[in-house]
């Protein structure tokens, strides 16, 4: 063989092996909006990538983990396993690695369209699960991200598309971010008397399901479905898809996170500009006898199948507010069908519950607003097969349709009167 002929087919050697090694190398990033992840280990050989949740304990619950892989061989079968024997409170104590290992996780090959995969294989403080990746790239997720941009892509949206819903910037939060908020109503307001309803997620950054079932409340909101339109003939709906957008952003959970969390964080002096904000403005409304409800939506813990309420201790509910609040549930409850009715037990956020009970948002709203308002807390499972962005958005509509039905009669009328 000649110089030539050796040179070549060293090159083209050369050029194969690099070829190979750049489609094949398995590479995990998580330094992009809402990414947690810390590489244990990846078995090139194996096709096998373990990781951690590297949510930081001052910044709540390390539960949340979110990465990109990288140099997958489009048609194989990847090995995922996310190790949670390290998980730790703010204060030092463990946390159960339930909190970070669903069932099934979520991924996606162009963040637009997440998935579950298969249910995986638990080991105690670890979980394994495997997924065939038609594409190059693909992220992996402990549920469907919603992140910042999310919130404003879809507040945006709502306004461009709906002559009705008016978007908004609620607050800049400690770390100068907006809070993506929006208004929705139909045949104006201009004599301020109308009913208003307030409904917000993710108080907690980690339970992303919360804003899909905001997700799916708004735009059931601005459809044509008749139900939606009477709702918004009748009532001004407020919607914060995130209230926790900073912790939402750096990838954190925020439950627990130091001096206190958003969901402990309404009092006077709170230090959160979406809770000052939110606070004055529902404060504004009530004074003008106008709220009548206010929904936060959350995500409950591992081994809850169904959605479920949570509602005050009996002793920060009046006769008359109960009266509301029951029949609001009973409205739900008949909206809340199969697949994924409500779960039978409501449970309660009373003194038993958390020390800083009082503080939590719908208990503030039973202690400070009219006694006609009801303010109640929808927990949406999110260790089912339901809990998927579809099974969300689902969740989201039946909330809308119980509205709805609850607001035919208005709650500010002694009588009461049909409108």
């Amino acid at each position: 063989m000649s110089l030539v002929s050796k040179t070549v087919a060293a090159l083209c050697a050369l050029a194969a092996c690099t070829m190979t090694v750049d489609a094949g190398e398995l590479r995990v990033t998580s330094d992009f909006p809402g990414g947690s992840a810390q590489v244990v280990q990846i078995d090139q050989a194996a096709r096998r990538v373990s990781i951690r949740p590297a949510g930081d304990p001052q910044f709540g619950w390390p539960c949340w983990w979110y990465f990109r892989l990288d140099g997958i061989e489009p048609g194989e079968t990847i090995t995922l396993e996310v190790v949670a024997d390290q998980l730790k409170r703010a204060n030092g104590q463990a946390l159960s690695a339930n909190w970070a290992l669903p069932r099934r996780a979520a991924m996606s090959i162009d963040q637009k369209l997440w998935l579950q995969t298969q249910p995986g294989v638990r080991d105690k403080n670890r979980a394994v699960w495997t997924a065939k990746i038609d594409a190059t790239t693909a992220w992996f997720a402990w549920g469907p991200p919603f992140l910042p941009s999310d919130a404003e892509a879809l507040t945006k949206k709502l306004d461009k598309s709906s002559p009705h819903a008016t978007a908004f910037t609620l607050c800049r939060t400690r770390a100068g971010r907006a809070v993506p908020a929006i208004t929705v109503t139909e045949g104006g307001d201009d004599d301020g008397t109308r009913m208003a309803v307030w409904v917000q997620a993710r108080q907690h950054a980690w339970e992303s399901g919360a804003s899909w079932v905001g997700r799916g409340f708004a735009e059931w909101l601005i459809s044509d479905d008749p139900r939606a339109v009477a709702l918004r003939h009748r009532a001004v709906v407020y919607f914060v898809p995130i209230m926790d957008i900073d912790n939402t952003a750096t990838g954190n959970g925020g439950k627990e996170q130091v001096p206190y969390d958003h969901n402990r964080g309404w009092f006077a002096d709170t230090q959160w500009n979406a809770i000052k904000t939110a606070k004055q403005k529902l404060e504004a409304l009530d004074q003008r006898q106008r709220l009548v409800a206010f929904i936060d939506l959350h995500n409950p813990g591992a081994n809850s199948p169904k959605p479920f309420f949570f509602v005050a201790a009996p002793s920060l509910v009046s006769k008359q507010r109960y009266i509301h609040q029951e029949r609001f549930i009973k409205a739900c409850r008949s909206e809340f069908v199969d697949p994924w009715p409500l779960e039978k037990e409501l449970k309660t956020t009373g003194p038993q519950y958390d020390p800083l009970w009082k503080r939590i948002s719908a208990n503030w709203i039973n202690q400070n607003t009219q006694n006609y308002a009801v303010g109640i807390t929808l927990e949406t499972a999110w260790n089912t097969p339901h809990s998927n962005t579809t099974g969300y958005q689902m969740i989201g509509r039946r909330l809308g349709l119980g509205l709805e039905r609850y607001l035919r009669t208005d709650p500010r009328e002694n009588g009461p009167k049909q409108q």
